[in-house]
């Protein structure tokens, strides 16, 4: 059993996506608006990601509202716990996870600042993010 899901567990994670959005989510809960916002992705996939990972063990979800905000299993099987373990270690210090992090920073106070947490919000901000990686052109 334990060889089965551990390939189960290495296919799943086989994509940089959900791999970024995993190791984002060790960092703090967010819900599905944010991460599109952090890591540029399109609402379906992230959706998508959010569902197989949680489908996985690897994360929980709780209703706030319209929104559900998703973080770390507190009680991951004892194979989702050393993978992520070990994820942990190797990609301590990865360039794209860094730049997300900062990214996270960013979308956090592009959010204090509206003072919401909506659909709406985090286009914003991808587009704003968006223009800076333009040098100010509209995107």
């Amino acid at each position: 059993m334990f060889m089965k899901e551990i390939t189960e567990i290495f296919k799943l994670l086989s994509d940089e996506s959900k791999l970024r959005i995993l190791m984002l989510l060790t960092k703090r809960r967010l819900c599905v608006c944010q991460i599109m916002g952090v890591l540029n992705m399109s609402q379906p996939l992230v959706s998508r990601n959010l569902s197989l990972l949680s489908k996985a063990g690897f994360l929980s979800g709780t209703r706030e509202g319209k929104l559900i905000f998703y973080s770390i299993n507190k009680k991951p099987s004892k194979e989702n716990m050393l993978t992520l373990s070990m994820l942990k270690k190797l990609l301590k210090n990865n360039k794209t996870l860094l730049r997300d992090v900062k990214s996270l920073k960013e979308c956090e106070d592009f959010q204090k600042k509206t003072g919401k947490c909506d659909m709406e919000t985090f286009k914003a901000f991808m587009g704003q993010k968006a223009k800076k990686k333009n040098g100010g052109r509209h995107a």
